[in-house]
């Protein structure tokens, strides 16, 4: 049976002026399943009975062929590919064959432009065409190396609003940014953007949970300093204080109201601020 998408090894039953016909057995010819390679892909010396490996997809005119190339995305895997061109159903990717990879609308994540590359798998639709998918998760493994408090790198592939941040690490691995998690930062976060992040725990199935704010004196470094420029975009005062509604804080400054009061305390500890009954200031000397 022949595999779309994949590499396989099948047999030269027939050899024709415009390449070579491949079966998967050589023998009763009439009915047997054939796949053609073009001649300009057929190695020199090749002869009725030799093996071949080859790729199978199909061309423009959805027929089957057979390719001894090797594409850039092969079926079960995933991998970055430039965006060629946009049409009026779809985009269409560079992957190395002669016939550019069609991703349709309805599987792209956010809307791709020409010139974009962007993390994609393979999947067979109803009519039997290889087409491409931003919905990577099915092909992404859970087998990685990485411990907790490491530091991952990977592309967001989607958001969900039950469940958080779906992220590919090295575009090979499953991961999650908990809901929970993007307390504060959801809005700074997007699909298709690459992020680096700490693994805070790796799941009993391999995958990976990540947090993607530093632990610490680090993050309270980083929530200061966007306090400071918070107060110094409002002339040196905030209209609120760390007792106004997690709400409040979270609108003006894209914290949770604990990473508020941390940056405010470490501020208030250094010196830098004052707080006042409703407001927090931000002192001159």
């Amino acid at each position: 049976m022949f595999r779309l998408g994949e590499f396989q090894k099948l047999i030269v039953v027939k050899q024709v002026e415009f390449g070579v016909y491949l079966a998967e057995t050589i023998g009763n010819e009439k009915d047997k399943e054939k796949v053609l390679l073009p001649g300009k892909q057929v190695p020199d010396n090749t002869q009725v009975g030799d093996e071949l490996e080859v790729f199978l997809y199909k061309d423009s005119e959805d027929r089957l062929i057979a390719t001894t190339r090797t594409p850039l995305l092969k079926m079960g895997e995933t991998a970055r590919l430039k965006v060629s061109q946009l049409t009026k159903v779809g985009a269409f990717l560079e992957w190395g064959l002669d016939k550019d990879l069609f991703l349709p609308f309805k599987q792209q994540t956010f809307k791709v432009k020409a010139g974009d590359v962007v993390l994609v798998s393979l999947y067979i639709d109803k009519s039997s065409r290889l087409c491409a998918t931003m919905n990577v998760y099915e092909a992404l493994k859970n087998d990685s190396t990485y411990k907790k408090d490491s530091t991952v790198s990977g592309v967001v592939y989607q958001i969900s609003d039950n469940f958080g941040a779906f992220v590919a690490v090295d575009d090979i691995y499953s991961a999650l940014i908990p809901k929970k998690a993007l307390f504060g930062a959801a809005n700074k976060i997007k699909v298709g953007e690459t992020i680096t992040a700490r693994v805070a725990n790796v799941m009993k199935d391999g995958r990976l949970e990540l947090a993607i704010r530093d632990k610490g004196y680090i993050q309270r470094k980083e929530d200061s300093e966007i306090l400071v420029a918070l107060l110094e975009k409002n002339k040196g005062v905030l209209p609120f204080n760390d007792k106004a509604s997690p709400e409040l804080i979270l609108e003006h400054t894209g914290m949770s109201k604990a990473q508020f009061k941390r940056a405010v305390g470490n501020l208030l500890k250094n010196g830098t601020i004052n707080i006042e009954p409703d407001s927090i200031v931000l002192r001159e000397d």
